[in-house]
């Protein structure tokens, strides 16, 4: 069977690929009854690993893939370390009724967390059939050895390890001590191995979530309120009477939509349905958001680094200095519009949903329905893009409301304007930076004060159980906001601070480096204008106060890299400027470093800005597969040079209004910059996160090059050509 059958028969049948045997199934399976269920537990083997009788292994990962080759490289894993050939393996993701709750597909931790999970289950069932072989063969373990599938005693006799896991039943705890294969003897890992789901993709056979459909199913579209915060007053349903398409009309307070036979039916009627809405004005000014923002009350505070006294030493400072950071709100952008589908059936619910946290997404829906969680399952199909938690939920919530009130299966279809005017957006950041210096020009003390809306969490709360007025389980974890607000440098006297403040009228959620990115930003910024108080050279200032030396090789090999060099001013008589900005992040203090460089251009009469290339020395560790590695980082530039420089969120005293690619644009391809990597490999040590980390750098490492190129200091994100102007002296 193809790859997309067995995976179209899980998705469409809920199909099992039988495993090693559980507990009762032989018996079950004799007696005509269904096999007990399959065992979800991260803590045994079974949860996460299958092999069939014909060696082939089935990989259960609750971490999915979300088109950064996460898939490739979690099966790269497992294979070397069962030792069988990559194509002998296949991987069934974010099904919660087949895979672990391994947490959300985000922060970097698919294979740092997942991966690693994965590779100690294959260990543990790797010793469990090495036993098992050795006592079949007559031979002890340390003569056997594992290849392709296939265990061998020494002299040549061999059984396949599917025939060994369908001897008797299985039944494992991970093992922590289960010996993990040695580097030197990896056939896979840390090779560019081609990605599994390219070719699909490339021949257009990939079914995408939006692509996804279901016998007897119907489609639905959702009529969202004028203004944020509207009430539903009254519905004319009148114009949808006639049209053709069954139309009906599903309203549950103030959740309002339309159900059709065809996409095109309910896209009709939900343009044709009167609806009057309460008026209303709840969101703030846009030019005055900062200040807004910083009226907001604060909910809590937490200091993140208390080193010395830096209060007491800035006031003796020989020189100071003072900065204020902001970054926009800015939306997912997310090139496919969110879609799910959902049916129930018999009592239970179903949810196709390309949402990167299934199993939270899961526990949301049973609250909305007031069902017992074993009554919900969600099963993930690739979106067409998302980094972060964008609409896949909601709409995930709205087909399940329409589904329950129609008796069918409903496919939910968000249009652009749903997209960009609903989906939760990443939170306006305001920070406050102090910094001194003493005689000798060295940075004597550093306070940083971070400003953040408290409702930043994982689990938002659906939009629709919200306007259904229905639980959805939203949660109050602010998510990891907090962290890169300390720094990585060694100063003597630190104060850094993270304020939470009431979350105001915008739902917020995580973007792609949550938190980091802002924070990142304001400190590599700030050192750099401290470095230029100072007349030292940025990298000097780095390199003098980091007490770490796998940070200083990556910053050194991002100085070869680069050709970087002491600049010596701006040309104050050219137009077209170009000049070389660093930046450099110890991710969340603990893990994946990264330095960079950026070379910009600036143009001094238009103000628009143009990055030309990016250079980035990444150390993340054990590297998995080294061409997906850099398809992350290359992904992760592109993507967070569209954000400093071009992106922000719009809107008016009601609603959103960057709602279309025009109003809200992101960079197109004659605007991607060349990507220059330094990768650094360290097989002995642990693989840490990709996905994540190289975007924290970007906005610093543009501001500290446009500063370099045109002598000029941005500290607010987007450095939009009016900012640019604006700074020069020519708005």
């Amino acid at each position: 069977m193809s790859m997309m059958g067995r995976r179209g028969l899980l998705m469409m049948a809920g199909a099992l690929v039988v495993s090693f045997p559980l507990p009762g199934a032989g018996a079950a399976a004799q007696n005509g009854a269904a096999a007990e269920v399959k065992s979800v537990s991260p803590d045994a083997v079974q949860g996460f690993l299958a092999v069939s009788r014909d060696g082939h292994v089935t990989v259960y990962s609750g971490k999915v893939e979300l088109g950064t080759g996460v898939e490739t490289a979690l099966l790269q894993i497992v294979a070397d370390e069962l030792d069988v050939p990559l194509d002998h393996v296949s991987l069934v993701q974010g099904d919660t009724a087949l895979t672990p709750d391994q947490g959300p597909t985000n922060a970097s931790f698919a294979i740092e967390k997942g991966g690693m999970q994965l590779r100690r289950a294959a260990a543990t069932l790797r010793t469990e059939l090495l036993r098992r072989a050795a006592r079949q063969l007559g031979a002890s373990v340390t003569e056997l050895r594992i290849v392709d599938g296939v265990v061998h005693a020494t002299g040549g006799a061999g059984v396949g390890i599917g025939l060994l896991a369908a001897q008797a039943s299985i039944v494992l705890k991970l093992d922590p001590a289960a010996p993990l294969k040695p580097p030197v003897d990896y056939k896979l890992v840390g090779k560019p191995v081609p990605r599994v789901d390219i070719p699909a993709k490339v021949f257009a056979s990939f079914t995408y979530m939006q692509d996804f459909r279901l016998p007897d199913m119907l489609h639905g579209r959702i009529i969202h309120p004028p203004a944020i915060g509207a009430e539903l007053l009254s519905v004319d349903e009148n114009p949808v009477r006639a049209m053709p398409g069954n139309v009906r009309v599903v309203r549950i307070g103030n959740f309002l939509g339309v159900v059709a036979d065809t996409e095109w039916d309910a896209i009709k009627a939900a343009q044709a349905l009167k609806a009057d809405w309460s008026d209303v004005s709840n969101l703030p000014d846009e030019a005055q958001l900062f200040d807004y923002v910083r009226e907001l009350p604060v909910v809590s505070e937490t200091i993140m680094s208390n080193v010395g006294d830096a209060q007491q030493r800035l006031a003796q400072a020989a020189r100071r200095l003072s900065a204020t950071y902001d970054f926009a709100i800015q939306t997912h952008g997310s090139i496919g519009p969110s879609c799910a589908v959902a049916q129930l059936k018999d009592g239970q619910v179903t949810c196709w949903s390309a949402s990167q946290a299934t199993h939270n997404l899961r526990r949301q829906l049973a609250a909305t329905l007031a069902l017992p969680l074993e009554k919900v399952r969600c099963i993930y199909l690739e979106g067409a893009g998302c980094y972060g938690r964008n609409g896949h939920e909601d709409a995930a919530a709205e087909a399940v409301l329409l589904a329950r009130a129609v008796g069918r299966p409903v496919r939910v279809q968000w249009m652009r304007q749903d997209e960009h005017g609903w989906d939760p957006k990443g939170p306006p950041v305001l920070i406050d930076m102090q910094g001194g210096l003493d005689a000798q020009g060295r940075i004597s003390a550093w306070q940083g004060d971070f400003l953040y809306p408290q409702a930043t969490a994982v689990n938002v709360a659906l939009l629709g159980s919200e306007l259904a007025g229905l639980p959805s389980d939203g949660g109050t974890d602010p998510g990891g906001i907090q962290n890169d607000v300390a720094i990585p440098y060694r100063f003597a006297d630190v104060r850094t601070t993270l304020r939470r403040t009431a979350p105001g009228p915008f739902r917020h959620s995580w973007i792609r480096s949550p938190g980091r990115m802002q924070n990142t930003f304001a400190n590599e910024a700030f050192l750099d204008e401290l470095a230029a108080l100072a007349g030292t050279d940025p990298l000097e200032m780095r390199l003098r106060t980091l007490d770490d030396a796998r940070g200083a090789e990556v910053l050194e090999r991002v100085a070869r890299l680069s050709n970087w060099r002491t600049r010596p001013g701006p040309d104050p008589e050219a137009d077209v400027v170009t000049g070389l900005g660093l930046a450099y992040v110890k991710y969340e203090m603990y893990r994946t470093y990264v330095a960079a460089v950026a070379e910009v251009e600036v143009r001094r009469s238009s103000g628009q800005v143009r990055v030309r290339r990016f250079f980035v020395a990444h150390d993340c560790g054990q590297i998995i597969n080294p061409d997906g590695t850099r398809n992350q980082i290359e992904g992760n530039i592109v993507q967070a040079v569209s954000r400093t420089l071009i992106e922000q969120v719009t809107f008016n005293r009601k609603m959103i209004t960057s709602l279309d690619w025009a109003s809200y644009p992101i960079l197109t391809f004659p605007d991607v910059p060349e990507v220059v990597i330094d990768l650094i490999d360290r097989p002995e040590t642990p693989p840490w996160g990709v996905g994540e980390p190289a975007t924290a750098i970007v906005p610093p490492a543009i501001a500290n090059a446009i500063h370099d190129a045109a002598g000029i200091r941005l500290r607010s994100v987007p450095f939009t050509a009016e900012k640019v102007r604006a700074a020069l002296g020519h708005a």
